[in-house]
């Protein structure tokens, strides 16, 4: 399709699920063939002056297939059932508009829609058992969905959430890192990695804890088993009673 030798696989086939997630890449994969403009705009090409040389005529025709290179795009980016809600479309414009309208809906609805993905991401509290990775996978999933609806939502908000629902086990970190650093300025990518690493050291202290104990479990009852044999019935100790009356 293109001819500067740029090659990428078409996003996978909508089927009617997250269609943020589908949109936000098929977006960038019309970008990189040129062809999102005219699906955003469905904007014509100027027509052919009068008399056009050769160059003319060849851009013109390209700026023309254009339009229908950005529809079979589309198209072939919908599952079957998909495909049949936009096959009476004729530009890729009114295509992308049609799956729109009906997959992110209208403002009113998507205002609503994300003020839900507000509320849930307000309410998400990390467990007990859970550890650091679980729990920013599960927060950054909502947090996403917020900002492919179109909202804001700032690291530093994401941060201050994080630092407020921690367990009481990052207590020592999270005052390690406001005497250190900015949090203000503080990325959610760096604040992850920093309780990464201080679950990390606490996992090892717990092994190297249940090791030791372990080990000394271990000691005592090869003790214990060695005390038990020596003093079977009919086994004799060196210099015991029985031995020195015999002698």
């Amino acid at each position: 399709m293109a001819s500067s030798g740029f090659s990428a696989l078409l996003p996978v086939a909508f089927t009617g699920d997250n269609y943020d997630f589908w949109a936000t890449k098929m977006k960038a994969y019309l970008n990189a063939y040129s062809l999102w403009e005219i699906s955003e705009t469905g904007t014509e090409p100027p027509p052919l002056r009068a008399n056009p040389t050769i160059p003319q005529l060849k851009q013109h025709g390209e700026e023309v297939a254009k339009k229908f290179k950005a529809l079979s795009c589309i198209q072939s980016a919908v599952s079957d059932a998909i495909f049949t809600r936009i096959i009476t479309c004729e530009t890729a414009k009114e295509a992308w508009d049609r799956l729109q309208e009906e997959f992110r809906g209208n403002a009113r609805t998507r205002q609503m829609k994300v003020l839900n993905l507000r509320r849930e991401f307000e309410s998400l509290k990390m467990k007990e058992t859970e550890s650091v990775k679980d729990y920013s996978d599960r927060l950054m999933k909502v947090v996403n969905q917020i900002r492919l609806s179109g909202d804001e939502l700032s690291d530093k908000r994401i941060v201050e959430k994080v630092l407020i629902i921690l367990p009481e086990k990052f207590e020592a970190k999270i005052s390690s890192l406001e005497d250190s650093r900015d949090l203000s300025s503080t990325s959610v990518a760096e604040l992850v990695n920093a309780l990464q690493a201080t679950e990390q050291r606490c996992l090892m202290r717990q092994e190297e804890q249940v090791e030791g104990a372990l080990f000394v479990k271990g000691k005592f009852k090869a003790q214990t088993s060695y005390g038990v044999k020596q003093n079977q019935p009919g086994r004799r100790r060196p210099g015991c009673l029985e031995d020195k009356l015999s002698n």
